[in-house]
């Protein structure tokens, strides 16, 4: 599995009810197949969810995998609480045709995280992708067999053995440089071609250039991190790209129009399209 390049964790949209907009699905897939995005990864945080049942996550992922590319690596973000509904549902996904799943840590002490990890990936049908824990937890996890990288916040796992894939905007380009092999990013569903401009440089070595492009997203990033305006946030972006972003879902609500102005702002020189 060639897992390189800008892998979108994509929104789910809903419609005013709160319901799953079957037709947005369709729209922003066929947008973002135009890019050179790698794949999706569909219903992690920025899909909400969790405020998704697992019937609902997999309609999206049925959806999902009906308008995507051919070219395009369909990754299921399937964590549940427990691991028998977790294997379930990613296997459900295989049979989609998803060629991976990402699966993020419970909130459990360590050793708990390492029994969770392991257990799914004895079970799961196709490769996992660790995420949301660093450290030695990480590598251990990604001892397993069917692990087949740990999606990190640095950019690098805690040995350079495991396979790392990025997981945050704001530090994209350092780790890239500092060997991760691709990224999982929930800003890419808003502005791919700047995330993606990030990775070409890297991929040529144009060092100037990558700094340059990391400059251009940070504050943007800094916005849709979890830590600020979240997945509202990102909607709302998408929405100033010509995706469909919409509502949340409650009990998230949308950006007050003081925060919509300022996503506006530092959107505003961020490219739409190439």
């Amino acid at each position: 599995m060639k897992l390189q390049g800008i892998f979108a964790a994509i929104t789910t949209p809903f419609d005013h009810k709160g319901d799953i907009y079957r037709v947005k699905v369709q729209h922003n897939v066929e947008k973002w197949n135009r890019t050179a995005l790698a794949g999706y990864v569909v219903c992690a945080a920025a899909g909400e969810s969790a405020l998704l049942s697992g019937q609902e996550k997999l309609s999206v992922w049925e959806m999902v995998a009906k308008h995507a590319a051919p070219e395009k690596l369909l990754v299921a973000a399937g964590a549940m609480p427990g691991v028998h509904e977790t294997v379930s549902l990613i296997n459900g996904a295989a049979e989609m045709g998803y060629q991976a799943a990402l699966i993020d840590a419970p909130h459990h002490p360590p050793e708990t995280q390492l029994l969770y990890f392991r257990a799914v990936a004895d079970q799961s049908r196709i490769p996992v992708i660790v995420a949301g824990v660093e450290g030695e937890v990480a590598w251990s996890a990604s001892e397993h067999p069917n692990v087949v990288a740990v999606c990190s916040r640095t950019g690098h796992p805690a040995r350079p053995e495991a396979l790392a894939l990025a997981g945050s905007e704001s530090n994209l380009w350092t780790a890239l440089e500092s060997g991760a092999a691709g990224a999982v990013l929930d800003f890419a569903a808003a502005a791919p071609y700047a995330c993606i401009a990030v990775w070409e440089a890297h991929r040529t070595r144009e060092h100037e250039a990558g700094l340059d492009w990391q400059n251009r997203i940070r504050r943007a990033a800094e916005l849709l991190d979890a830590g600020h305006y979240g997945v509202p946030g990102l909607k709302h972006a998408m929405d100033l790209h010509a995706y469909y972003g919409g509502p949340p879902r409650l009990p998230l609500v949308v950006p007050s129009a003081e925060a919509r102005r300022e996503i506006e702002e530092a959107f505003r020189d961020l490219p739409t399209d190439r």
